[in-house]
């Protein structure tokens, strides 16, 4: 390996490339292992898919990803040694769903549909989960792998939800859980997804599910108790644009530093990993495997009023429905009660055709679509506010990646396996919950602990002061 035009040099046991929730967890690792880390990351800030905004006022507002629930052992715990508490999302009320032509108000779990769509909705759902459980950690393995690789999960689908109700709620469901369509999706990764988060009620409910809390302070707060912990550790505005790998360890490039550590995790959604030059090339799998790999497409939107009037009107603030552009809706009200928000998603298809419009515009649709769920007090927010994960240059888009068909079989290998000196991190490698928080927590343990390993002998007793303890 090569140094040209050196400005600075550190020199470290582990580089870490992104400062989102994976490679900030892999840092803290590391450190409690008695290992020196530089993480790098790219943006002028920490926490990658996790952000805070403010509301009027002052309090924050989540414009990332925002919710933990029940399973996500990993990362509830993560919250409870950092000092941080969470609390419910407001489900009290009837909420709305609009599909296959009607509208229906509901509490609990089951909208009203009528007997047919019900029984169609039970059995379809039943076999999915039966399909979901049966797909390994390493989906390649599954029985019957390549032929659910070979074919879309909206193909899957059509043959086992019967009803117009029942296909319009698994696109909703689909839309919603990968921002992406149906057809966008290879079958096999949409399995293994939902069945390493315990079934289809794990990821869609919010009492129970994976909507059911949210950070006090936002989940942002995460990943800065984290960065603060890690001290001068984390670089920011440090964008890595060149890896030089091979036997004797990695040099990397980002700005006016250059960085040569003994290995490497990259903890960056798959897409931005591939926009990496790396020297020499990576292996053929690999490479074709992050090609095959897009991001999902959403813009999240607080929409912010004085108070949550829909609440005085008997709604929880939760709508769903296959005929709007804003398909799905939560109240996103701070724990004190006020403002009121009402947290819109344009998702998939419905945020390809947003991202077109300009500004003004997609607020009147967005608002459009509020009042027709909850009435015209819906049309006069105090503020509106929205973020296009698509725009983010070292995002690309939200909430994951995913896979289309046969890129799993022919190259999911390569997903999590290292490379020569470089281990690979993110949510989208995680076994249990990919694509959501607690996925991004244990991929990074699972990078620190083999780069640790590959190292060679560490001393537990060794910590940074400040530090904290592992997990």
């Amino acid at each position: 390996m090569r140094f040209v035009g050196l400005m600075t040099t550190t020199t470290v046991d582990v580089a870490i490339v992104g400062a989102g929730l994976a490679g900030l967890v892999a840092a803290r690792e590391l450190v409690r292992l008695g290992h020196e880390v530089v993480v790098l990351e790219a943006r002028d800030r920490v926490g990658g898919r996790l952000l805070n905004d403010e509301l009027p006022g002052g309090s924050p507002i989540e414009v990332g990803g925002q919710w933990v629930g029940p399973g996500q052992d990993r990362v509830l715990a993560l919250i409870e040694e950092l000092g941080l508490t969470t609390f419910p999302t407001h489900v009290e009320g009837r909420h709305i769903a609009e599909f296959a032509g009607g509208r229906s108000l509901y509490t609990g779990r089951i909208p009203r549909l009528s007997p047919v769509a019900l029984a169609d909705l039970g059995q379809g759902q039943w076999r999915l989960d039966r399909a979901a459980s049966k797909i390994p950690a390493d989906p390649w393995l599954a029985e019957r792998a390549a032929r659910l690789d070979g074919q879309t999960f909206g193909a899957w689908v059509d043959r086992r939800f019967r009803t117009r109700s029942g296909r319009a709620f698994m696109r909703l469901v689909t839309e919603a859980v990968f921002a992406a369509e149906p057809e966008d999706l290879s079958a096999l990764w949409a399995l293994f997804y939902i069945g390493r988060a315990g079934g289809l009620d794990a990821l869609i409910d919010t009492e129970g599910g994976a909507q059911q809390d949210r950070v006090v302070g936002g989940s942002q707060r995460i990943a800065l108790a984290l960065a603060a912990d890690l001290g001068d550790r984390v670089r920011p505005s440090a964008p890595v644009t060149s890896v030089e790998w091979g036997a004797d360890g990695v040099v990397l490039a980002a700005g006016g530093v250059r960085v040569r550590a003994r290995r490497a995790i990259i903890a960056v959604p798959p897409p931005l990993a591939a926009r990496i030059g790396y020297a020499p090339g990576l292996p053929g799998d690999r490479d074709q495997l992050v090609q095959r790999m897009p991001m999902g497409r959403v813009i999240k939107i607080n929409v912010v009023y004085d108070r949550p009037f829909w609440r005085e009107q008997g709604f929880s603030g939760q709508a769903n429905s296959d005929r709007r552009a804003a398909g799905t809706v939560f109240d996103n009200t701070p724990p004190e009660g006020a403002p009121g928000v009402l947290l819109a998603f344009l998702e998939g298809r419905h945020a390809d055709v947003a991202s077109r419009l300009d500004p003004a515009d997609r607020r009147r649709q967005v608002l459009a679509d509020l009042t027709g769920y909850f009435g015209e007090a819906a049309a006069a927010p105090v503020a509106f506010i929205e973020r296009d994960w698509a725009a983010e240059e070292y995002t690309r888009g939200c909430y994951g990646a995913f896979t289309g068909p046969l890129a799993l079989t022919r190259f999911g290998r390569a997903l999590r396996a290292p490379v020569g000196p470089l281990h690979w991190a993110g949510a989208e490698t995680a076994t249990r919950w990919p694509g959501y928080m607690d996925g991004a927590v244990e991929s990074g343990l699972r990078a620190a602990r083999e780069a640790a390993s590959a190292v060679g002998v560490t001393d537990v007793r060794r910590r940074d002061a400040g530090s904290g303890p592992g997990r």
